[in-house]
C-alpha cells in the first residue's frame, strides 16, 4: 500500500516506498512570529525490507513523554533492513514542537494532539498533524503502535492499551497485539475513551492498534524503557516484521477497564498531597489512597481520598502540591474471564 501524501499540507521529502533505511524531516509549514517564512521539522524514518505488512510506530504525541521517542529512535538505529519484512514507518516525535519545548501541548497553538483527531488539513499545526496521521498514513498501514507515558504530571504502571471495536466488542487483533507487547497490564478502552485520540482514529480507520503507557514523572525510568524495547520487538515479531520473540515481561497480564468516569480521581481542593499507594498497586473499594492537607488552614484535619472501586491503580499524580481539580489517580477494574 502506498500513501497519498499529497492529501496533506505537511510535506514529506522521504522516499517511503523503495527498499532501504532512511531518515529525514516532515516540513510542517506554519507562519508565526517566531518562524514566519520557515517550517517546523518533524522527524520521520522508514525501513523498507522484503514483502510484508506496513506498521506505523508513533511517539511524542505529548511533548513531555520521553520513553517512547528514545525507544523508537534506538529501534530504528538497530534494525537491519535486510532482516525486516515489510515496511516500518517511524514518527518518534510526532508533536515535535511540543517535544522540543518539553510540553504536553504544542507551543504553536496550545493544542493537545491526542485530543485533535481526526484533524484538519487546513487547520492549525496540531490539527494538520492529526489529519496527516489519520487520513494519510493510517489508510496505508496494517497496524499502529503509539507510545505514551504519564508526562510531568503523572506516572502510569506499564500497560498496553487496546480499544474495543466500534460496536463495543473486544477486538481480537488489538488484544493479540497488546498481549504481544508483554506489559503487566492491558487497559481495554471502551465507552470512556476519547474519540479525539490516536486509538479512536485507528478504530475509525479499521487499523489494528495498541498504545502503551510507560511510566512518566517527566523522566525516563530505565526498567520501563527496557520493557518498551522488548515490547516493540515482540510486537514486530507478532506482526511478521521480525523473526524471534523476546521474552515477555509478563505472561499473564491483568486485563482492566475504566468502568465509570468517576474512577478517575481529582483533587477536591487545593493543598499538599500525601500519597499512600503508587501506580501498579491493587486496592479495595473505600481504601484510603491519599491525604490532602490544607496549606492555608494547617489546623484542619486532612481530607481522605478513597478508592472508588476495587481494582488496579493504573496511574497516580506526580504533584506534591495540587490545585482543585488536579488529577490524583486512575483506578481500573479487572475484566472477568
Amino acid at each position: 500500500m502506498s500513501f497519498e501524501l499529497a492529501r496533506s499540507r505537511i510535506r514529506c521529502p522521504l522516499d517511503l516506498e523503495s527498499p532501504g533505511k532512511r531518515s529525514g524531516n516532515l516540513a510542517l509549514k506554519y507562519s508565526d512570529n517566531a518562524n514566519p517564512l520557515g517550517v517546523y521539522p518533524v522527524p520521520i524514518m522508514a525501513i523498507v525490507g522484503g514483502p510484508g505488512p506496513t506498521t506505523l510506530l508513533v511517539a511524542g504525541v505529548h511533548g513531555d513523554e520521553f520513553e517512547g521517542p528514545v525507544a523508537l529512535i534506538e529501534l530504528f538505529q538497530q534494525l537491519d533492513p535486510a532482516r525486516v519484512r515489510g515496511r516500518l514507518l517511524f514518527l518518534p516525535a510526532l508533536n515535535a514542537p511540543a517535544v522540543r519545548a518539553s510540553s504536553r501541548v504544542s507551543p504553536l497553538d496550545g493544542a493537545n494532539l491526542n485530543r485533535a483527531f481526526p484533524g484538519d488539513r487546513d487547520g492549525p499545526p496540531t490539527a494538520m498533524l492529526a489529519h496527516l496521521v489519520e487520513s494519510v498514513l493510517m489508510p496505508g498501514c496494517d497496524a499502529v503502535i503509539d507510545l505514551h507515558a504519564g508526562g510531568k504530571a503523572s506516572f502510569f504502571t506499564p500497560c498496553a492499551l487496546a480499544a474495543r471495536t466500534a460496536d463495543g466488542a473486544l477486538s481480537p487483533a488489538n488484544m493479540a497485539l497488546a498481549e504481544a507487547f508483554g506489559a503487566p497490564a492491558i487497559w481495554v478502552l471502551g465507552r470512556h475513551n476519547d474519540d479525539r485520540s490516536v486509538n479512536a482514529a485507528a478504530t475509525r480507520q479499521n487499523v489494528p492498534m495498541i498504545a502503551a503507557e510507560l511510566g512518566g514523572n517527566g523522566a525516563i525510568t530505565p526498567d520501563i524503557l527496557a520493557l518498551a524495547r522488548r515490547g516493540l520487538r515482540r510486537c514486530l515479531a507478532h506482526l511478521g516484521h521480525l523473526d524471534g520473540m523476546p521474552l515477555a515481561d509478563c505472561v499473564s497480564p491483568r486485563v482492566v477497564e475504566i468502568a465509570d468516569a468517576g474512577h478517575s480521581l481529582h483533587a477536591p481542593g487545593q493543598g499538599l498531597l500525601e500519597p499512600l499507594v503508587v501506580a501498579g498497586d491493587m486496592v479495595r473499594e473505600g481504601q484510603l489512597l491519599a491525604r490532602l492537607y490544607a496549606l492555608d488552614d494547617p489546623a484542619r484535619p486532612p481530607v481522605g481520598i478513597h478508592a472508588p472501586t476495587t481494582g488496579l491503580v493504573l496511574a497516580a499524580g506526580a504533584r506534591g502540591h495540587v490545585e482543585h481539580g488536579d488529577f490524583l489517580a486512575l483506578v481500573a477494574t479487572e475484566l472477568a474471564g
